[in-house]
This record gives C-alpha cells, structure tokens and sequence, in this order.
C-alpha cells in the first residue's frame, strides 16, 4: 500500500492587501477631516492679512519719487514707514549685512531682505545689481512686485511680446500663473505674496538643494524666515 502524501499546511492569507486598505482608510479619513478645514481657511484667508495694496503701492511710488535710483534711500524710506504702523510685524534692519542673502529660485539669483514673514503673507526687498533671469514659479499666493529701480520682464506662452514694467508700476503674478521673468540690468522691487505661503518655500530652496548646494545661505534663510515667522504668530499673525 503506497504512503500516504503529506498534507499540506495552508498559507496564511497574506497582510499586505489588509495593511494597504487600512492606510487608504487612514489617507481618506485626514482628507476628509482637513478638507474641509482648507476650504474654510482659504475661503476666509483675506480676513488674516495686515498690508493694503494701496497703501504699499503709495509708499513705493512715494520713495521713488523722493530718492530717484537711489535704492538704498528708497529701502529705508519704505521699511522706515512701514515699521512705524506695523512695529510688531515688520523686521526694521535692512541696513544690517547679515538680514541681507542670497535667493536662488527657477534658474534666478539676486538677493533679498525680509520685511515680514507670516503664514499668509510675506514682504522682501527683492533684486539684483547684476541682471537675472529665470521661472517664476506657479504658487498657492498673489505676488505683487513694486519696481523700485530698474526694469523688470516677462513673458508668457502664446505671446510674441515681453511685457515690460519700469520703476513706479506693479507686476502682479496671480495665484496660480506661471512666466519666465527677467532683470536684464541692476532692478530692485518690493515684492509682496498674500495667500499660503509656506507651500512656496519648496520652489524658495529647489535650487539650493539640487544645485548651488549652498548650505550656508540655505541655513541663514531658514533662521530668519523661522525667526520673523515665530515673532508674528506670538503676536497672534498668522
């Protein structure tokens, strides 16, 4: 009489199809819970900004009116006013070296000083005395640049044409839009961003970590933006 075959021991059923549907269930349960929450907050963001366009577009065109290409002139005169009606908001040391760095971002160099830094607004003197070009980046804010001194391009798909904005006008960038832009010589401007700001900083340090490699500006940014950031959110700006 032959032997018997041993039976098989069956497999236990394998895991992995259980764990992958409760991290679904655990994915769709934080959409569901935060989605709405996003929707609310960015339905109510205005509510949470301090700084009028009018009121900095008159401060600009007043500084360039006053000092003329004179761009350190016209950096005090606006950061000097705007701390006097925002003195718990606004980092008044623009003429300390060490507030002052480098920002490489879409293929652009130039440099820039902090004004203000909140969750939902953020204010720099940005420019460069050598001409830069490069991508704007597509981000969750409108980005307002006041044109100090100098000339600032920029160009969109489908057009034929650079559109050219010279000291004393705006160039407003909409949330969502995206264009190649260009300081073809020495430009400076006041740029303002009001929306969701800290989705904007992967683009802000892109380049220095996959390019320049540049750990010490890297870490000067990240010390005064978390600095400036913390200092409004004790003071209940969000």
């Amino acid at each position: 009489m032959a032997p018997k075959k041993p039976t098989s021991t069956p497999k236990p059923k394998s895991s992995s199809c259980c764990s992958f549907t409760k991290i679904l269930t655990f994915i769709g349960v934080l959409i569901g819970i935060f989605a709405p929450i996003a929707y609310v907050l960015d339905r109510n963001v205005e509510n949470f900004y301090i700084f009028d366009l009018d009121e900095l577009q008159d401060v600009s065109s007043r500084a360039i009116k006053a000092h003329g290409n004179d761009t350190a002139k016209i950096v005090d005169y606006i950061v000097t006013e705007l701390y006097e009606k925002y003195p718990a908001h606004v980092n008044p040391k623009w003429n300390v070296t060490e507030e002052w760095m480098f920002n490489n971002a879409g293929g652009a160099m130039g440099a820039m000083y902090l004004i203000h830094s909140s969750i939902t607004e953020y204010l720099i003197i940005f420019g460069t005395a050598a001409g830069t070009e490069g991508h704007s980046g597509r981000h969750t804010a409108d980005d307002y640049f006041h044109i100090l001194t100098g000339e600032q391009w920029a160009f969109v798909p489908g057009k034929f044409e650079r559109e050219v904005y010279p000291a004393g006008s705006v160039h407003h960038m909409r949330r969502g839009d995206v264009k190649q832009y260009k300081m073809p010589e020495s430009c400076f401007a006041l740029e303002y961003a009001r929306g969701w700001i800290p989705p904007m900083l992967f683009f802000g340090f892109a380049d220095g970590v996959f390019s320049t490699l540049d750990i010490q500006t890297m870490y000067r940014t990240v010390v005064i933006t978390g600095r400036e950031t913390i200092r409004n959110l004790l003071v209940g700006k969000i």
